[in-house]
């Protein structure tokens, strides 16, 4: 689990002296949607970095609360607390509990506490140019419209996609600075992270390029579209990471039908003395993450036990003995959508036992 950290959502500010510049990934493939034109980016400005969401920030502030633990329309029960500082004709504690149990969520909004304030507020407990902020089930939203344009339900959305990464796993990697698991795969951050196209977790120069918060909005948009809002923009985050179709269906997975564990097959077979001396197995490789084969071989044989590339030809490991009989390699899909096991019978025949656990 990540340790708590600030997540805070990004504001314009006109003149101010840090602008992001935001390069677009040359990544993907065709089918990757057109995001906004680049030139929108030069508005978004990053909040300070280095600072925390604590409890006791919260907890030491002035600010006046209303609210609590709240039973919605659903049945579920949200708390959530609103500033006195905010009109009770337009923002009250029963009406944001209406809105986030609206949203695309799983159980874990139950664990969720929301505060709801002025945007003076938000950045005094948030940072001076911040929108909003979430560090562990802890969140701090925009109750007004900010000076930009930017509303109080897209602060929220983008707030609670933090939540919901929090409580989601993307093994071997912190999904609260990747991505949950399906999302991150599809919009290739593994890659990206080793072309040094991406930056988990760097709140400061690179957030444009953050993963974790490219997955806050595109978990915004995704939600967006499922409430018939078809006019979201793209204003903070690098419109290389601008989800394709693709991408917001498995960020929709990611919500509903969260991956956990990765799976694992076992491949038989018997090599006598008319077999071929190569069996190749074919991987299906979809999700990025932890990659382990395992081959049982016959007393007295040395068979090569390679994992390799898609083009059949490029090896990326070969497996090593761990036992008498057994060998072994380990590593990490990382974009590789189709792989091979290739295994070459050398000394004696008899029957081989591959395992592959895959993502």
């Amino acid at each position: 689990m990540a340790t708590p950290r600030i997540r805070p959502l990004a504001v314009a500010v006109s003149g101010a002296a840090l602008l992001l510049a935001l390069i677009a990934s040359a990544t993907g493939t065709s089918s990757r949607a057109t995001g906004p034109a680049a030139s929108t980016y030069a508005r978004a400005v990053d909040s300070a970095p280095g600072t925390t969401l604590r409890a006791e920030r919260l907890a030491g502030s002035a600010i006046d609360w209303r609210g609590g633990p709240i039973t919605a329309s659903t049945g579920e029960t949200v708390n959530v607390l609103v500033s006195d500082a905010l009109p009770i004709e337009t923002s009250t504690p029963e009406g944001w509990a209406e809105f986030l149990v609206g949203l695309t969520h799983g159980p874990e909004i139950s664990l969720l506490t929301t505060h709801v304030a002025t945007l003076d507020e938000v950045q005094e407990l948030c940072g001076s140019r911040a929108l909003g902020c979430y560090a562990r089930d802890q969140m701090v939203s925009l109750g007004e419209t900010a000076p930009g344009g930017t509303t109080a339900e897209e602060v929220a959305r983008h707030e609670y996609g933090h939540h919901i990464a929090l409580h989601r796993s993307n093994e071997p990697w912190a999904a609260i600075d990747w991505g949950p698991k399906q999302w991150a795969s599809a919009a290739d951050v593994c890659a990206r992270v080793t072309r040094k196209e991406a930056f988990p977790g760097d709140q400061g120069a690179n957030y444009a390029r953050n993963p974790g918060e490219a997955w806050a909005e595109v978990y915004r948009l995704m939600d967006e579209r499922k409430a018939g809002i078809l006019t979201a923009n793209w204003p903070i985050i690098t419109p290389g990471f601008y989800p394709a179709d693709t991408a917001l269906s498995a960020a929709e997975r990611d919500v509903l039908q969260p991956w956990s564990a990765g799976k694992s097959t076992l491949f038989t077979r018997v090599f006598g003395k008319t077999t071929k001396k190569v069996w190749w197995i074919p991987l299906s490789t979809p999700l990025d993450g932890e990659l382990s084969i395992s081959a049982t071989l016959p007393n007295r044989a040395n068979h090569e036990v390679a994992l390799v590339g898609p083009d059949r030809r490029r090896v990326i490991r070969r497996a090593q003995w761990i036992s008498q009989r057994v060998k072994r390699m380990t590593g990490s899909v990382c974009g590789q959508r189709t792989l091979f096991v290739r295994v070459t019978q050398t000394g004696a025949l008899g029957r081989v036992r591959v395992s592959v656990a895959t993502p």
